[in-house]
């Protein structure tokens, strides 16, 4: 899989764990969203991270 793909990919899922999150509610809904936020975030971060050629 290339690089790029598997960012899309963890932002994607981190996208939908938020979701969850959002609509569990209450201290576990917090603890989830918060868990689905950071992956966004490190997806996105990766997206822009130079790669290392061979």
């Amino acid at each position: 899989m290339n690089g790029k793909t598997t960012s899309w990919v963890v932002t994607g899922v981190g996208a939908a764990v938020t979701a969850l999150g959002l609509a569990t509610g209450g201290t576990i809904g917090a603890v989830i969203t918060g868990f689905g936020l950071a992956h966004v975030v490190l997806g996105t971060l990766d997206m822009f991270r130079p790669s290392v050629r061979k």
